[in-house]
């Protein structure tokens, strides 16, 4: 039914309500003749044309009875439709004020008018009074269950295509408060009217068929037919398959999360606590879109591994632990006079084209930058995650970045690089609110110091004595540096540099 209601928005928005109320003809014509069929039949008499007359007559009165086409707030949805200065919330508001009125004005009109036409046709077939009385009793009931197994379901899927139009991939449905009975209640509803119907059509089916207490098959032939006839067609494709449209919906819009896919909204389609479950959907989707950005963000301003940690492990991962890492200063040399002759803007241009070769040869060999310091930065290779080897890691990407910057700017810009390896205390420092990720110790204030003793050895890389022993590979053509004084150490320190790090 889905196809069909589409079909006819499609071709008829403009006059959607008259496109309805033909459909809602169209399908409720089989429902309404076999039930006239049936008082005919019960009666054994032979009035079949007369009452298929009464029928086809009284099916387009019910159905404007039902539908109300052209007028009240189907009139709003069709001047949207038609282009006209409506606004949607307004319009999606109709909707739901449409099919609030038509479940009860649905279940009203088919009491009355099945109840009369019940007489009517009991009537013509020559039934005696009592038994008329008994034909409009049986007429309201029957009438009031054939309205209760189809009237919500029907307005609903009739509906949906009207505001899948007007809601689109906006959020103007979310917010919409929803009526009762529940969904769950009403599907309880009809399943309860459901079963009446089939029970009382069974029961004038059996009583049609004279021979049937003689013939138990035949009762077996009576439920698989009307089965087969109205079960599938009417009960499940025309009123609980559209009920649980949204739970499907709901499946697809969970399963493209999952993928990772948040760009596209579920509609708020439905007029029950079906629509506030998509509008959670919706507003959670729209978290988790907001938790995304957060994210990227995130690790866009703090290093991607320490993110990462934070985001699995919570916020008290880095309460401090003592490990064994290496450290590596990166400082750029004369940088004082280019920024003095230089404009601001030029200078911090200048300082991250040289940060775009840094970080990511740090982060590729398995370390992170811990800090920028102006115009020089810390990267730490072994915290806050394991890293085996991370005296070759560090090494290694020291070489690299160094090969890097001479290709990058053929001597414009020259870098001094200090590695030293021991133990620190990694964790987090500060207070009210603002924390840091940082190293604590001496490892540290030595590769610092060392850093800036390769303005007196004129190399680019050194590394201490320290760097070389946690190496799994010396390599070759190291050359010793000798031992050197360190501003603030009692103890003089061996230092190394590489081939390609050694001053020209």
């Amino acid at each position: 039914m889905d196809r069909v209601w589409q079909w006819v928005w499609d071709r008829f928005a403009a006059r959607y309500s008259w496109a309805s109320y033909v459909t809602v003809v169209v399908l409720s014509v089989p429902v309404y003749l076999t039930w006239s069929l049936l008082i005919v039949g019960v009666e054994g008499a032979t009035a079949i044309v007369e009452a298929v007359a009464i029928g086809i007559v009284a099916v387009p009165v019910l159905g404007y009875l039902n539908t109300l086409p052209g007028v009240g707030s189907s009139r709003c949805v069709e001047r949207w439709a038609a282009g006209s200065e409506t606004d949607r919330a307004k319009a999606l508001r109709a909707t739901y004020t449409w099919t609030r009125a038509a479940v009860p004005r649905m279940v009203v009109s088919n009491c009355i008018a099945v109840g009369l036409l019940s007489v009517i046709v009991g009537a013509v077939a020559g039934a005696p009074t009592d038994r008329l009385i008994g034909y409009a009793v049986l007429g309201a009931f029957a009438g009031t269950s054939f309205a209760l197994t189809a009237a919500h379901g029907f307005a609903e899927a009739a509906i949906r295509p009207a505001r899948v139009a007007i809601a689109g991939d906006t959020g103007i449905g979310d917010d919409l408060p929803r009526s009762r009975p529940t969904f769950a209640a009403w599907s309880n509803v009809m399943v309860l009217a459901g079963t009446f119907s089939f029970a009382v059509y069974g029961a004038m089916l059996a009583a049609v068929f004279g021979n049937a207490p003689a013939n138990p098959v035949l009762f077996v032939a009576i439920g698989c037919a009307l089965t087969l006839v109205f079960g599938v067609p009417y009960t499940l494709g025309m009123n609980f398959a559209p009920s649980v449209r949204p739970i499907r919906d709901l499946t697809e819009g969970t399963e493209r999360v999952a993928a990772g896919d948040y760009s596209q909204r579920l509609p708020v389609v439905h007029d029950d606590d079906l629509g506030t479950l998509t509008a959670s959907f919706n507003r959670m989707q729209a978290g988790l879109v907001e938790r995304q950005r957060l994210q990227v963000a995130f690790g866009t301003y703090v290093d991607p591994a320490l993110a990462a940690r934070l985001l699995e492990q919570g916020d008290d991962v880095f309460t401090g632990e003592r490990r064994e890492v290496t450290v590596m200063f990166i400082d750029v040399r004369d940088f004082t006079p280019y920024a003095e002759a230089n404009t601001a803007e030029d200078t911090v241009t200048r300082l991250n084209t040289l940060f775009e070769i840094v970080v990511p040869v740090v982060v590729e060999a398995g370390g992170h930058i811990n800090k920028f310091l102006g115009d020089g930065a810390l990267a730490v290779f072994g915290a806050p995650n394991d890293l085996t080897g991370h005296a070759d890691a560090a090494l290694n990407a020291a070489v690299f970045i160094q090969q890097r910057v001479a290709e990058r700017f053929a001597g414009e810009l020259r870098i001094g690089i200090g590695i030293n390896t021991g133990p620190v205390i990694a964790g987090t420092i500060g207070a009210a609110g603002k924390l840091e990720f940082t190293l604590i110790g001496d490892t540290v204030n030595v590769a610092a110091r060392v850093e800036q003793l390769t303005k007196t050895t004129g190399d680019a890389i050194l590394l201490t004595e320290q760097t070389v022993d946690a190496l799994a590979q010396r390599p070759p053509g190291l050359v010793d540096r000798g031992v050197h004084p360190l501003k603030g150490k009692s103890a003089e320190l061996r230092v190394f540099t590489t081939p390609a790090g050694a001053c020209r």
